[in-house]
């Protein structure tokens, strides 16, 4: 008795025995297991606490480096002089991310870095050895060519003729070397790269606004919700009925517009990897708007991404990112075996139209279609089916739209 109490006073080696020690290892692992997994479903558990007091602790620590010359941008003359940027709410943190609330001139924008603080990104090299008040005679080629190596790191994209503006990289000003330190920090974020490369190119994403430090800012939409009944914030559908059924009718449609946009208009296919209702928002005409990129990668980047050793097909899901184990070489294939429409209708339409009673005010042959077309879509399938699918999926709807507007 006395030595299996010192046993146990050892800790998990002498309370398991050596006949033992597979099972201790096994239990170890299944609770780091269940912790990891509650971790990537949801991660907002260590999350900091959202606070008006500490948000306002960053922004003014913000304005005192952006008052000492140690950073700059074009809203940092409205956020910490002329009081044309003010702070509204927290919006929420998660794992360093800031995301707050405020109101530029009248608009309500958002205001996002990946940090808190500017200290946290690393220094710019260039302006080593510059003077203090310098930065002027810093040699643009070797600009461009550190910026595209970051756009390259990030997305996986080769930086074309004309990013340089696009990533605002062609400033010129009295606060150059702040300024420059600051794009340095911007630069470190893959979201703000991906706004300012597709600024003006895509309905289906928010452009970059401006900037200030690290942070910068985009317009603030509605943002969807799990917990609301119809995903989304609709205006004048909470009622019901034919409102709702053609606002979601439309809503609808525009996701499949921003797949298919995603899937063609750029040179490269933009996958996403995190499609979830509060990564999207909606505009007043409906369209759809991919609010959080965090986990949007180009197909290169996403080869890369998915190209990772493995024992199974279930080490090679990268959250809604799915490939399949190679068996023979035990690597993940650099394919994404699933689609951006096969997630957006497994996570977002079957919520709407895979009910069998649907929305009355469509005709019951009609719901019974879109019910079959969005659970058919939803389902795991071959690649080559997608745009038959697609298509059949939008000509339901529209014969929705047509017959809700007839009705009226």
């Amino acid at each position: 008795m006395a030595r299996a109490r010192a046993a146990g006073s050892r800790g998990w080696p002498g309370w398991c025995g050596r006949g033992a020690l597979l099972v201790c290892v096994a239990w170890t692992a299944g609770w780091v297991l269940a912790a990891a997994l509650l971790l990537r479903a949801h991660p907002g558990v260590l999350s900091e606490r959202c606070t008006d007091e500490k948000s306002r602790r960053i922004l003014a620590a913000l304005c005192q480096d952006y008052r000492g010359g140690a950073l700059g941008g074009d809203l940092c003359e409205d956020l910490c002089v002329a009081g044309q940027l003010r702070y509204r709410r927290c919006l929420y943190y998660e794992r360093g991310k800031k995301v707050l609330q405020a109101d530029w001139r009248g608009r309500p924008v958002v205001l996002k870095s990946k940090e808190e603080a500017f200290s946290s990104f690393p220094p710019f090299g260039l302006l080593e050895g510059q003077p203090e008040a310098g930065g002027q005679g810093f040699p643009e080629a070797e600009l461009l060519l550190l910026a595209a190596g970051e756009v390259k790191s990030a997305l996986g994209l080769e930086l074309a003729e004309g990013g340089l503006g696009r990533l605002g990289l062609g400033r010129r000003g009295p606060r150059l070397r702040g300024q420059l330190a600051s794009l340095w920090a911007l630069l470190q974020q893959e979201e703000f790269v991906l706004l300012s490369l597709l600024r003006g190119r895509s309905p289906h994403a928010p452009p970059v606004l401006g900037s200030c430090g690290h942070f910068y800012a985009v317009e603030h939409l509605a943002a969807g919700s799990p917990r609301l009944r119809a995903l989304f914030p609709l205006e004048g559908a909470a009622r019901g009925g034919r409102a709702q059924a053609r606002a979601l009718s439309g809503v609808a449609l525009s996701f499949l517009d921003m797949v298919r946009h995603f899937e063609h208009d750029f040179s490269h296919r933009l996958h996403l990897c995190d499609v979830k209702p509060e990564n999207f928002a909606i505009r007043s005409d409906f369209t759809v708007v991919a609010i959080d990129v965090d986990m949007a990668f180009f197909e290169p980047k996403m080869r890369e991404i998915l190209e990772q050793n493995c024992t199974g097909d279930e080490d090679c899901n990268f959250f809604d990112c799915f490939s399949k184990c190679d068996l023979r070489v035990h690597r993940c294939g650099a394919q994404r075996t699933n689609s951006n429409l096969q997630v957006v209708c497994d996570k977002i339409l079957r919520h709407w139209f895979s009910s069998p009673r649907g929305s009355p005010a469509v005709s019951a042959p009609l719901r019974r279609q879109l019910r079959a077309a969005v659970l058919e879509c939803a389902a795991p399938r071959a690649q080559g089916a997608a745009p038959r699918v697609l298509a059949k999926l939008r000509r339901l709807l529209q014969a929705a739209l047509r017959e809700l507007q007839e009705d009226e």
